[in-house]
């Protein structure tokens, strides 16, 4: 690829960026999109503000000013800790990358391009090669080599000396969070699984004496967990017909229009809406009467529970220690929140995860490999001397100076991307089938795995590529011989790479301002759906994809260490995508998304893991290059630092990895010790109980009743009237079947009134 051909993708993607922007800046302000652009505003009840005909219409810039001025305790107190370590990457990264885009322009570039330098050469940069400007155009044995070296040892000691810091400030900042927090059901409840079965007790009176006898001291309560299949199900439909009668409420067109009983007869009766939910309502009554009562007794106890204990440093003790000689009974772990937690997967016994984890393995290797064919074919189309061997009827077009840039420098990275928008998904998918117990640790196991399949796809496979096969055979038959391979490959694709930051790094980044999907649903609501025209109802607030976008983070991290000193016409373009990201995320962390679940800053880890894993591929494939140059003293002279990063790793592993993953016993009692005996944590202590109750039993809220009637609430009840074993654990299901039922039928009375009317 030539220099205009990197212009031509660098302007398309400008353009993209600007319209975007332009987009964003006169959207945000109509109040019919306030539940796109602010949902998490309008989640925490602020309005939508207030513009005239004219502002609504010219473009500013001023979201700028406020993502730029917002403090992180703002975006701590709005998006949680994950969200300032996300932007804590950005922060990182513009630092790392400034220094060393400054040291290899000035630098490193010069000595790449080893032609003597002429006053007319300025009018034929444009023609240049991009390798007229990487290491691969200085010649074997040069001096010029030197720079490299000792750019090497720079770059790679700053950054250990910013990866100390973030680390050290991000887990003082955990710390910090967790002294200050009141108390939080999580700190107190461990997750027991694999509970043994046995003829003289239920499960429950299992746990119950296990943890008397052997946590007498610190053992509180516990909270069984139940099969909720069939009456998430029965909730489910009653909650579907409020919606559908809320719908009826708002759209006065109901007194006019009716539906037809059957979808292909034009000849059926029709039916008025308030008598077909009518009919909905009776037979969600009468499933309940008739099978209800039999879901909630022993026989539907899992053997898994919440156990609660007194103290934090109890409940980390019985997480910690292993309860059995039996691995495989009473596992315990520290529970996640209680909005976070994955019931679906609380009721796989301990003894499937093992087999689940080599299943799931299988299968990510299995679509990292299938994912070989679209890599080489997009490879394939920034090599113009092949697409005009296989496809002789393009020749003509690519003979066309404007068809051969778009298609060598741009074409290649959007199919690229467009093939990636599925790994995410896949991935979740995969790490709920191999068992998280809850969504944050689902999101996060689905990161790691997302950051692997990048990797490789989107570097190596695109590194190796045009002889993928043969490539792997000869580092898999002699893996002394990697560097070398690496040294050779890397330079050929660093114009791809450059591409694809463009592509997928600012046009990608840019779009997020625009939030494509939930302006077109927002549309097609308001024309199709003739509810809220309003506008502003609040919809559920999105949470943010981590493990979508770190690994992006990531993975252009990755190329902007590896190609620094090979290429280092990429770290501008990387510079601003930096940038970019750090404005747009702040934007959208404060006003669109809103935490779901948190994991406490535990990405951290994963990112500077996956940082060192950058430094140490950066220091082989330069050990590599020196070897190829000739330059073997500068080659052995890599080792050394090599040596230093891992040594580095591994003391910052050993000094702050343990803090992300659990607290001191001087944290924990500490913390216990600041909590007062008083009726406040008495109270707390006894909501234990109910904390971790399924969502489908908690009792349901339902608002917006203008009237009431004693008479629907006795028939209810009569309806609801519990039989089973479990008194109190059924009393709080059927009372929210009850809430349901009343609410529905005192709408439906609400709604014949209006009609009569």
């Amino acid at each position: 690829m030539d220099i205009a051909a990197l212009l031509t993708s660098a302007g398309v993607n400008i353009g993209i960026c600007i319209l975007f922007f332009f987009l964003y800046s006169i959207l945000r302000k109509q109040p019919v999109n306030f539940n796109v652009y602010f949902p998490g505003k309008l989640a925490e009840g602020q309005n939508s503000k207030d513009f005239s005909l004219l502002e609504r219409f010219v473009p500013s810039a001023s979201w700028i000013k406020k993502a730029w001025e917002a403090s992180e305790e703002d975006i701590l107190a709005v998006a949680g800790l994950d969200a300032v370590v996300f932007l804590r990457i950005f922060v990182f990264s513009v630092r790392i990358f400034a220094i060393t885009a400054i040291l290899c322009i000035a630098v490193v570039l010069p000595m790449n391009y080893t032609k003597e330098w002429r006053p007319k050469d300025f009018f034929h940069i444009p023609s240049k090669s991009l390798d007229s400007f990487a290491i691969a155009n200085i010649k074997n044995g040069s001096k010029r080599l030197w720079a490299h070296f000792f750019a090497l040892y720079f770059i790679s000691c700053a950054t250990c000396c910013l990866l100390y810091f973030e680390y050290k400030g991000i887990s003082a900042r955990r710390l910090a969070i967790f002294e200050a927090s009141q108390p939080q059901p999580n700190h107190f409840t461990v997750l027991v699984r694999g509970i043994p079965l046995t003829d003289e007790h239920s499960l429950s009176e299992t746990v119950q004496l296990f943890f008397t006898q052997y946590h007498p001291l610190t053992y509180h309560s516990h909270q069984m967990i139940y099969r909720t299949g069939r009456v998430q199900a029965l909730v489910q439909d009653a909650e579907k017909l409020y919606k559908k009668i809320v719908h009826l409420k708002h759209n006065h067109l109901c007194q006019t229009q009716s539906q037809r009983e059957g979808s292909f007869c034009l000849c059926c009766a029709k039916i008025d809406p308030v008598n077909l939910y009518t009919k909905k309502l009776e037979n969600v009554e009468r499933k309940a009467r008739n099978g209800h009562s039999e879901y909630f007794t022993e026989a539907k106890e899992l053997p898994a529970a919440f156990v609660s204990f007194k103290s934090r440093y109890g409940a980390a003790v019985a997480a910690q220690v292993r309860q059995s000689s039996n691995p495989m009974l009473w596992v315990t772990e520290l529970a996640p929140e209680p909005s976070d937690v994955h019931w679906s997967n609380l009721s796989i016994p301990p003894r499937q995860l093992w087999f689940r984890k080599i299943v799931i393995l299988l299968g990510t290797a299995s679509l990292t490999i299938s994912f070989l064919i679209p890599v080489t074919f997009v490879q394939g189309l920034s090599q113009l001397d092949k697409l005009q061997r296989y496809f002789p009827f393009l020749r003509k077009v690519l003979r066309t100076t404007f068809a051969s840039q778009i298609i060598t420098g741009y074409l290649p990275s959007v199919i690229l991307q467009l093939f990636l928008y599925g790994v995410p998904p896949i991935m979740m998918l995969f790490s709920a089938i191999q068992g998280s117990v809850s969504y944050s640790g689902k999101q996060k196991s689905a990161c790691a795995k997302v950051l692997y399949f990048v990797v490789w796809n989107v570097f190596f496979v695109n590194v190796l590529s045009g002889t993928v096969i043969n490539q792997l055979n000869n580092i898999i038959s002699s893996p002394k011989d990697l560097p070398r391979q690496l040294a050779k490959a890397v330079p050929r694709q660093a114009t791809f790479f450059i591409t694809y930051i463009l592509t997928s790094g600012w046009a990608s980044v840019s779009s997020e301002l625009i939030q494509l999907f939930s302006l077109i649903w927002n549309v097609y609501k308001r024309c199709f759906c003739k509810s809220d025209k309003s506008g502003n109802c609040a919809n559920s607030v999105p949470s943010f994809p981590y493990h979508q976008e770190i690994p992006k983070v990531l993975l252009f991290g990755l190329l902007g260490f590896t190609c620094s000193v090979v290429a280092p016409l990429i770290l501008p373009f990387l510079l601003v995508y930096f940038s970019l990201g750090y404005i747009i995320y702040r934007n959208q962390m404060l006003n669109v998304y809103r935490s779901k679940s948190e994991t406490g800053g535990q990405y951290w880890p994963v990112v500077h893991n996956g940082t060192i894993f950058s430094l140490i591929l950066m220091q082989i494939i330069a050990l590599g290059i020196f070897g190829v140059k000739d330059v073997p003293v500068a080659s052995g002279l890599m080792l050394p630092l090599v040596l230093f990063t891992l040594l580095f790793n591994e003391y910052c592993r050993q000094r702050f990895y343990h803090t992300f993953q659990s607290y001191s016993a001087e944290d924990l009692i500490s913390k216990d010790a600041k909590d007062k005996p008083n009726e406040e944590m008495q109270n707390f202590l006894s909501s234990l109980a109910s904390a971790y109750l399924h969502p489908t039993l908690h009792p349901l809220e339902l608002s917006d009743i203008e009237e009431s009637s004693k008479q629907v609430n006795v028939v209810v009840e009569r309806c609801f009237r519990p039989t089973v074993v479990n008194p109190p654990l059924v009393r709080t299901v059927l009372l929210r079947l009850q809430e349901i039922g009343t609410w529905l039928s005192m709408a439906l009375a609400y709604q014949e009134k209006r009609v009569s009317r």
